[in-house]
């Protein structure tokens, strides 16, 4: 057996790309004619030429239009082509077809065109040849290869030219009876024309189905409603056929699997498009995929394939299960070292001993140069087949002992990784599979270009947003606070959504979470600037409605266009209260110590830079100990299938439902299926209670020549009510003495003394109007009259330090017995 793949493999070898082009194309058209003959003919510009995309325009019902009559290959729209083109018009389509000759268009001779848009893997390149006599329309072909299509390609899509066969145009406003099997789907109305099989198959009796899409839709398997959408939704299809599986639910037992094939075409004279095909139970149906058709399909997975795992989900799901292959590795290569995406199965008992060190990351032996023939088939850049028995290196005989393949993956000029396929049992490999193989490689290795292009940029854009808000939660007396930030997977831009947590003076805590408007570099930048602010506003020690009053202010200063959504939480750690300021933002949610969740009525004010001197109310919380503060942004609550109102019920089922205890594990939980295409900000603060609450006493200090020393006396008289170690109770006196001397001396206004104990820890702090704070002095002369009490301060404390308050400061001490 070995010896016949052998020599297979050689003959295979020396026929060139336009021979086996033409017996494939020989094959196709000496068959009896097929709905879908003319996709399986441009598919072979796809095996044969290299093409990422190939499409027939022809005269429509108008023949001054030529509209896409079929394609294959990878979305138009990732090229920027039309649906169709004026024959009198500019278009090298319209010249192609009115002047009868073929163009070879390159990045250079395109630029100008409507066709010059440039793919995230880079330029392409067009080939447009004309179909049988002049005015019969054209070929065109795309290529994404350095230097467009070569001679052989050029051979190929000759070849296919000359047997592209034009289907008649479609009628749009053909209204025959449809066969029980067939449906219409009107594109810009979603009006469904539906026979009666179909309808059975779903459920729904004739009388009661009303024509609208969504009705069908309705009957679907949640989970595969998405791949169903991608097919109705014509911003996600190309002129051509489709096929997709899917589920729909029925009144007893499992759901049913059915079998869409449709294909979107062109309506007449420019009109709305149209989806036609049929759907079938799968159960009654015969496998006919064809090698082409499996090349097919993986063009259409990767084109959806957004990230590099994406890719390597699509090229498993395309060739392990067809190809009844044991085990497929895909990997990037990163310089001169081969990096691991994807192993399938992913048991690392599945694969060869060797690698079980390192299979997560990268490839065994790494670098490549380690293994000759792994080597040898990366240079020589095209698919190489070992059958069983085959002599190879132990990373490799082991991965395929009943036949290897190694698949390089060209893209953009160089080789952009590899893919290896493994059989356990002696594989005989067909003369179509090499063909099947290569043209694989190819659209799997463009595919991972922009996919590793698309994730360099996701993670840039990642590591900005992680930037931009805090690095990690502070550890929080009495209560514990985790967040979760999911950035929205609908584009590359860097969000607005913010959270923030900051510990206050006076065991207060403030919870801040917040949305700026848009989704771009201007919107990143304001979420900074509004976080710093708002964290700066609150350590002055403002009331919750003032810190909110004062962001508003600076937002209207800085003369944007952009406004901002916030909801801020004030809590008083010792006495279990909270005040909550909305100005914009979606309400809290609390969820109590009994498992019920009550979404917070909270009075608020407009969004963040809209309205000068808006109000900002406070609603005041009433907290227990266990009580779950929520807050969130309008991502995780709202998106266009479901209103504000409905999300904010889930989330409250969702947060009563989940485990208090664990923060982590609750706020995965309520992130579980969440909508992406928003960013999405989760704040949860979980209120324990402090344990040892501090003792408290505070006096105001009035401009009285014997003010300091009834500063004393309420010091002396206090800090023995709280039976102060005696060893502290001098150092106190003489604090206070220094501090409240200062504030009278240096500022006007109140001052105000204040004491604190935790524990043993003593903390006596004044408070006064002036901003400025005391400076220690870095030497003293014998005629120094001041700075020596800042010094002393120092010298008796365990630590000492100064905290803007409302305009003010307050400057403060701890002492500890025996420091």
């Amino acid at each position: 057996m070995a010896n016949v793949v052998s020599e297979g493999t050689a003959v295979s070898r020396t026929r060139t790309a336009p021979e086996r082009a033409e017996a494939a194309l020989n094959t196709l058209t000496a068959s009896p004619a097929t709905p879908d003959r003319l996709r399986r003919v441009l598919e072979q510009a796809l095996v044969f030429a290299g093409a990422a995309f190939a499409g027939v325009y022809a005269p429509g019902g108008d023949p001054s239009h030529l509209c896409l009559a079929e394609s294959a290959g990878l979305p138009r729209t990732l090229y920027g082509l039309r649906d169709g083109y004026p024959a009198t018009g500019t278009s090298p389509v319209a010249e192609a077809h009115r002047t009868g000759r073929p163009r070879w268009l390159g990045p250079a001779e395109l630029t100008g065109c409507p066709e010059a848009r440039r793919t995230p893997a880079g330029d392409f390149s067009l080939g447009l040849l004309p179909l049988g006599p002049v005015g019969g329309g054209c070929l065109l072909a795309v290529s994404e290869h350095p230097g467009g299509f070569g001679t052989e390609d050029r051979a190929c899509l000759e070849l296919i030219a000359r047997a592209v066969a034009v289907p008649a145009p479609f009628a749009a406003d053909d209204t025959g009876e449809l066969p029980p099997d067939a449906f219409s789907l009107a594109m810009d109305t979603g009006r469904a024309e539906v026979g009666d099989e179909i309808l059975r198959l779903f459920g729904i009796g004739r009388q009661a189905f009303d024509g609208r899409v969504e009705t069908l839709l309705e009957r679907t398997v949640p989970e595969d409603l998405p791949a169903l959408m991608s097919v109705v939704e014509a911003d996600h299809m190309s002129i051509g056929d489709r096929e997709l599986e899917f589920r729909v639910r029925q009144p007893s037992g499992p759901p049913r699997w059915l079998r869409l094939r449709g294909r979107l075409v062109a309506g007449g004279d420019g009109g709305a498009a149209r989806l036609v095909g049929t759907v079938a139970d799968t159960s009654t149906l015969r496998s006919d995929v064809t090698d082409v058709a499996r090349v097919q399909r993986l063009a259409a997975a990767l084109a959806t394939a957004g990230t590099v795992k994406d890719v390597g989900g699509a090229v498993v799901a395309a060739l392990r299960g067809p190809l009844k292959a044991d085990r497929i590795a895909l990997a990037e290569l990163e310089n001169d070292r081969l990096v691991v995406t994807v192993l399938d199965p992913p048991e690392p008992e599945a694969w060869p001993e060797v690698w079980r060190s390192e299979w997560r990351s990268e490839w065994p032996d790494a670098p490549v140069r380690a293994m000759p023939t792994l080597a040898a088939a990366l240079r020589g850049g095209r698919a190489r087949i070992w059958p069983a028995g085959s002599v190879l290196e132990p990373a490799l005989a082991d991965v395929g002992p009943g036949g290897l393949a190694v698949l390089p993956l060209p893209a953009g000029g160089r080789m952009a990784g590899a893919c290896l396929i493994g059989w356990d049992r002696p594989h005989d490999f067909g003369a179509d599979e090499r063909a099947l193989l290569t043209a694989c490689a190819a659209l799997t290795g463009q595919a991972l270009l922009r996919a590793h292009a698309f994730d360099a940029e996701h993670e840039l854009v990642g590591m900005l947003q992680r930037t931009l808000l805090p690095r990690r939660l502070p550890r929080l007396p009495g209560a514990v606070a985790v967040a979760r930030y999911l950035p929205t997977t609908a584009g590359l831009e860097v969000g607005g959504d913010w959270y923030d947590v900051i510990p206050l003076a006076d065991n207060h805590l403030a919870l801040v979470i917040g949305d700026v408007q848009g989704h771009n570099a201007g919107a990143a930048t304001l979420m900074g600037q509004m976080r710093t602010a708002l964290r700066a506003y609150a350590a002055e020690g403002h009331t919750p409605d003032v810190v909110v009053a004062l962001a508003n202010r600076l937002l209207l200063d800085m003369e944007t266009d952009l406004f901002a959504t916030c909801a801020y939480v004030d809590i008083d750690m010792e006495r279990g209260t909270a005040l909550c300021v909305r100005a914009g933002h979606v309400q809290p949610v609390l969820r109590h110590p009994d498992g019920t969740a009550e979404i917070v009525q909270a009075e608020g004010g407009p969004p963040l830079g809209v309205l000068a001197g808006a109000e900002f109310p406070m609603t005041p919380l009433g907290l227990r100990p266990g009580t779950v503060i929520a807050l969130t942004t309008d991502g995780l609550v709202e998106s266009a299938d479901t209103d504000l109102d409905t999300g904010m019920d889930r989330l409250a089922r969702e947060l009563s439902a989940a485990d208090p205890t664990h923060l982590d594990l609750m706020a995965d939980a309520l992130l579980t299926g969440a909508h992406r295409g928003d960013d999405v900000a989760l704040l949860l603060t979980r209120y324990d209670g402090m344990a040892v609450r501090p003792l408290r006493e505070s006096w105001t200090v009035w401009r009285v020549p014997e003010a300091v020393r009834h500063a004393r006396r309420f010091t002396r008289r206090t800090l023995r009510t709280w039976g102060v170690h005696p060893d502290i109770l001098d150092a106190a006196l003489l604090v206070v003495s220094e501090l409240v001397t200062n504030a009278l001396v240096h500022t006007g206004g109140q001052v105000r003394l204040d004491l604190s104990l935790v524990g043993h820890r003593l903390r006596l702090a004044v408070a006064d109007s002036s901003p400025r704070s005391p400076v220690k002095p870095t030497g003293l002369g014998w005629e120094a009259t001041g700075g020596r009490g800042i010094l002393l301060v120092e010298a008796v404390s365990e630590a000492w330090g100064t905290i803007p308050v409302s305009g003010g400061k307050q400057v403060w001490a701890d002492l500890v017995p025996g420091g």
